[in-house]
Formats: C-alpha cells, sequence, structure tokens
C-alpha cells in the first residue's frame, strides 16, 4: 500500500482541494494518508509554512504551486510501480 504524508493546516482552502484529489484518486491507488499539521512540529512549520499543502508520496514532494489531479496521479503511479518491481 502506498503511504502519503500530507502537510497542513486548520483552515486552509488549498488544502482542502488537495485532500479531496488525493480522495478521489484512492479509488484507484490503495494508500494511507499521514495528515500532518504543520503546527504541531517546529521543524515542518520552518519547512513548509509557505508551501502547504504539501504531499510527499513515496519520496516525490509537491507543493502547492505543483498539486494537480494529474501530477497527483503520475506520483501515485510511480508509487504504484515501485511497490509491484
Amino acid at each position: 500500500m502506498i503511504h502519503i504524508e500530507f502537510y497542513t493546516k486548520e483552515h486552509c482552502p488549498l488544502c482542502d482541494d488537495a485532500m479531496a484529489l488525493l480522495e478521489m484518486l484512492q479509488k484507484d491507488y490503495p494508500c494511507t494518508i499521514d495528515m500532518r499539521d504543520i503546527y504541531s512540529n517546529e521543524e515542518w512549520l520552518e519547512k513548509f509554512h509557505l508551501s502547504i499543502p504539501v504531499v510527499n508520496i513515496d519520496g516525490v514532494e509537491l507543493d502547492c504551486q505543483h498539486i494537480s489531479f494529474e501530477t497527483l496521479e503520475e506520483a501515485l503511479q510511480k508509487a504504484s510501480e515501485n511497490q509491484k518491481a
């Protein structure tokens, strides 16, 4: 199963949109989503505060400027292929 790290914060419309895309893709790519509130960890806050949402799929990190249905699907497809290999 694919593991996704999803860096987010409360009251973030972009995060809500990214989560909706992940939930749609979850039907085709079985995965677990680890929600990580950046305000719960100083390191995450420092690293991601200007770029959330951030999605990490099997080492592929996508920030708010690069998250789309297509980019998420591509990363999930690669992660799926890597697990089969």
